[in-house]
């Protein structure tokens, strides 16, 4: 992926959730049905997008990304969650959804 198109992406957006995975990551593969359908089912509203932090290296660089799976969560433009490594969907739900409700 581009880092332009990315960046337009989050700047375009309300809410985007950005995922951040690599195909050698079991734990990239084990969560991120979980949190497609945190998104999915809880915050209809935000968008979901998955990068391969190896295959865009430069995206991961330009957003600070050195682990995988690392969640990155921007509300109009603006990060505001980052969970890296042992991520806890209850408490990610609880984080997304302080700053969803105040916006939609």
């Amino acid at each position: 992926m581009d880092i332009n198109v990315i960046k337009n992406i989050v700047a375009e957006k309300t809410a985007i959730l950005l995922y951040f995975y690599n195909d050698n990551c079991a734990p990239c593969k084990i969560l991120r049905p979980k949190v497609q359908d945190l998104i999915e089912s809880d915050f209809p509203a935000m968008e979901f997008c998955l990068i391969n932090a190896e295959k865009s290296m430069e995206v991961a660089t330009e957003f600070g990304v050195f682990a995988s799976p690392t969640i990155l969560v921007f509300f109009e433009g603006k990060e505001f969650i980052r969970e890296s490594n042992n991520v806890s969907i209850g408490e990610l739900h609880i984080k997304i959804a302080r700053y969803y409700n105040l916006i939609f």
